[in-house]
């Protein structure tokens, strides 16, 4: 799960519509926004429809949606279908619905590119560390290792023909904070179009989703900033039917010994980052984006890099502290 505060990845908003109305012309175009807790996070629509009712109608099947994902998905509810999946035995076939086959899919296919720096196994890990922060008390070598010994994305069994999933050790536990919110995000938008709304904006906390551009302007103006004073202003992007996340510690870390430790969890070695390293992945869609770049501030920049260069149609900005300072990285689609 991440989080970034909106100071540090801020969304600017265009104001506009087309003018009204002689007979024949397209009605005035209003912008309207809405906001709803879930997932964790606070989700964003901002949107422009020719009237107040249709605008609420949408963004109220679109919250709808993102509410039975988090249902679905969530690791938090033991009956999220989830977590009534990570009840079954060991070494079971368990047909699961085709949105959490999926998102599993997408997952692991992305863990498999990173080398494991994404993991959809991850959860003995996580709740590890969520421990950690609330006590500020690291895990013991003992705790870290019996949790290990349940992750890993070849433990996890995808059998797309008869859309199954198979837990193959024991007390795995799957986490999809790194993925979840930007399908969510993404099928948020879907209703809006299903709707007659393509123009509208999803923000999720890190993870923003676009669709067709404000009336009279070019895109959407995504404005991504850093927690580093050194690294000089935000930047400004301009976004139509993409998608853009960001992965970074701002908000979430627990000093322990005088290190910084991230909540972001490396499944390799079970550790919290320590790495300070923001990436922000921009991606056709936010389920790529979402995932790409947990995966790509795990591995690093030079590491990040090369996954964000191997895959068609992503870009990145990466920022990482060093010794000597901060520095900042480019990945062009």
């Amino acid at each position: 799960m991440k989080t970034l505060c909106l100071a540090t990845m801020a969304v600017l908003l265009l104001a506009g519509g087309l003018s009204g109305s002689p007979a024949g012309n397209p009605p005035r175009l209003e912008r309207f926004q809405f906001q709803h807790p879930a997932m964790g996070t606070l989700f964003s629509i901002t949107l422009y429809a020719t009237n107040a009712l249709r605008a609420r109608e949408a963004a109220d099947a679109a919250f709808a949606r993102v509410g039975a994902l988090e249902e679905m998905m969530t690791d938090y509810d033991a009956e999220s279908e989830l977590m009534r999946l990570c009840q079954q035995p060991a070494g079971r076939p368990v047909p699961v619905s085709p949105e959490l086959f999926a998102v599993l899919a997408e997952a692991r296919r992305v863990a498999e590119l990173s080398d494991g720096a994404l993991d959809p196994t991850v959860g003995p890990l996580v709740r590890l560390w969520r421990r950690a922060r609330r006590t500020q008390t690291l895990p013991t070598a003992e705790q870290l290792a019996r949790a290990h010994a349940a992750v890993g994305w070849r433990k996890l069994g995808l059998d797309a023909a008869q859309q199954t999933v198979t837990l193959l050790a024991t007390n795995m536990q799957l986490d999809l904070g790194s993925i979840a919110k930007g399908y969510a995000a993404d099928a948020a938008l879907a209703v809006l179009r299903q709707h007659g709304l393509p123009r509208a904006l999803i923000a999720a906390s890190g993870d923003i989703a676009v669709g067709d551009a404000p009336p009279g302007q070019a895109g959407w103006r995504v404005s991504i900033g850093t927690p580093f004073r050194s690294a000089g202003a935000a930047r400004t992007l301009v976004l139509t039917n993409a998608a853009v996340s960001t992965a970074g510690d701002t908000e979430q870390f627990v000093v322990i010994g005088g290190i910084r430790y991230s909540h972001i969890v490396d499944p390799r070695t079970g550790m919290g980052l320590t790495n300070r390293c923001q990436v922000s992945v921009i991606a056709a869609h936010a389920t790529q984006s979402d995932a790409f770049d947990t995966a790509a501030s795990i591995l690093g920049m030079a590491a990040g890099r090369r996954l964000i260069a191997s895959q068609p149609g992503l870009a990145a900005i990466i920022y990482q502290e060093t010794a000597s300072g901060v520095e900042m990285l480019e990945v062009n689609r």
